[in-house]
């Protein structure tokens, strides 16, 4: 006879009549719900809460949760254009109080000789000018600051100043919020240029002073909303901050001591962010990190503020990692425009990067941005020895998502059973269980991974696998996986016969 078999919840003492059925749920893991975080600043007129965490459901709710126009609005929809089906949430934080806020401006000179369109790009945002021939440059200026200040969640305010000596009309630009994002706000007329069909009206001069002298991110609303996060799991946050004592306040917010990669938290998450500069600036900075859970874009010279470039980037991401985090997120297209063409790293440059922690783009035939190579800012083991074991962004979400299904599916498996010596005879049916019980479901689980194109050598994983008691309730799982790779480059050489 076999052994007997045993219930969860159905009581076998009781005697009414009727065909009952226990489910248990011993042959699947469970379902991953990937969302997403995005940091930023809100404005004053915003009425969510500030470092407060919130389900975001739309844009018209984040105009108003966030003040039209912010930071964390702007990333928002940005984010929305390349991930619109994604679990999104928002953790704002005010302007800090010792914050200075950035200014820039536009000078108009000239004499106007004929009617057209001025094509201005605010932060990325464009900005369409009518002027007609006749018109003073006082009214141009004006017709610009009306322009901009019409122009729906857009990040400045504009306001035109008196007549310099030599008949010039100044418009001076304000960041909305404090900070050195509002530095990130690029200033240019006729982005795409004549090839484009945008040109200055004849006879006008446009001269940009650039956007600068916003201090002071909001890091200590920045440390109090990382801790309002709790234990809800955010496996994309979006960084817009750059500066290092932020990033250092987030790497520590996700390291594998104390943070959420922690075996006591076991959370996870990884960050995006997006950094400005030429390929020496870019280098330097990626030089100065080395954490796998965060992921920097580096480019120069695009319209579109970093902090807009790292929601686009997360979010392209975000749809690949979430479906499949093996897929190589290269060819990706982000929602960003595109630097000029003197401006966009060569091979030889983006291989650099790509040696400093810095993740690359290139530049399609049709004018859009996508990702040449999406790497982390790991690049050094402990000893300081070159490591390429977090470089690839897709290795830490592979893993993760291994990770949450085996625990889901031994949680389903084994939550409640007793646990006896190896070697025990079990009868079948009974609620007891051994190490090398628990070890044979894991070999089971990883076999379905590469069943599935999540995992590899499966014969390899169960010869090395193994599992120990090690009293008091604790076994051990030694379970060597080995990830999925991409493939990343198709190399030919080509032998010829000349004719």
């Amino acid at each position: 006879m076999s052994g007997s078999i045993t219930f969860n919840n159905y009581p076998t003492s009781q005697r009414t009549h009727g065909v009952f059925a226990e489910i248990d749920p011993q042959n699947q893991g469970g379902s991953q719900n990937l969302r997403t975080l995005i940091l930023g600043q809100k404005l004053s007129s915003g009425n969510a809460d500030a470092n407060t965490p919130f389900l975001a459901t739309g844009i018209s709710d984040a105009r108003v949760s966030l003040g039209a126009g912010s930071v964390a609005e702007l990333m928002y929809a940005r984010y929305l254009e390349a991930d619109s089906f994604g679990e999104v949430w928002i953790a704002p934080q005010a302007d800090d109080p010792a914050a200075v806020v950035a200014t820039g401006s536009l000078t108009v000179s000239g004499t106007l000789t004929a009617s057209g369109t001025i094509p201005l790009y605010i932060g990325g945002t464009y900005v369409a000018v009518g002027v007609t021939l006749g018109m003073a440059l006082a009214d141009i200026a004006a017709a610009i600051v009306a322009a901009v200040n019409a122009t729906q969640d857009i990040m400045v305010t504009a306001a035109a100043g008196a007549a310099n000596t030599d008949g010039s009309v100044p418009v001076t630009f304000t960041a909305l919020n404090k900070g050195p994002c509002g530095n990130e706000i690029d200033l240019r007329a006729a982005y795409l240029g004549s090839a484009g069909g945008e040109n200055i009206p004849a006879g006008l001069t446009l001269a940009f002073t650039a956007m600068s002298g916003g201090t002071q991110n909001p890091d200590t609303g920045l440390s109090a909303t990382l801790l309002n996060l709790g234990e809800q799991t955010f496996d994309f946050i979006i960084m817009p901050y750059t500066d290092t004592a932020s990033l250092d306040l987030l790497d520590q917010f996700l390291d594998d001591t104390t943070g959420r990669w922690a075996w006591s938290q076991m959370l996870y998450g990884g960050y995006f962010c997006a950094l400005r500069g030429t390929v020496g600036a870019l280098g330097t900075a990626g030089a100065a990190r080395n954490a796998y859970q965060g992921t920097p874009m580096g480019f120069d010279d695009s319209p579109d503020p970093a902090w807009l470039w790292a929601a686009g980037y997360a979010g392209a991401c975000a749809v690949s990692l979430r479906a499949d985090p093996g897929l190589p997120l290269q060819d990706l297209v982000l929602p960003v425009k595109a630097p000029p063409l003197a401006s966009r790293f060569d091979i030889s440059e983006r291989n650099t990067l790509l040696y400093d922690g810095i993740s690359t783009f290139t530049v399609n035939a049709a004018g859009q941005v996508v990702i040449d190579r999406a790497i982390t800012f790991y690049q050094k083991d402990a000893a300081g020895g070159a490591d390429t074991t977090w470089l690839n962004v897709e290795t830490p979400y592979s893993l993760v998502a291994l990770i949450r299904d085996m625990q889901a599916w031994l949680q389903a498996i084994y939550a409640r059973k007793k646990l006896v010596a190896d070697g025990t005879n079990i009868p079948g049916g009974s609620n007891l269980v051994t190490s090398q019980t628990v070890l044979a479901s894991a070999v089971a689980r990883y076999k379905q991974y590469c069943d599935d194109g999540n995992a590899q050598n499966y014969a390899a994983f169960k010869a090395a696998a193994s599992a120990q008691n090690l009293g008091n309730g604790t076994v051990a799982l030694l379970l060597p996986f080995n990830l999925v790779g991409q493939l990343r480059v198709i190399a030919m050489k080509i032998n010829f016969i000349p004719g």
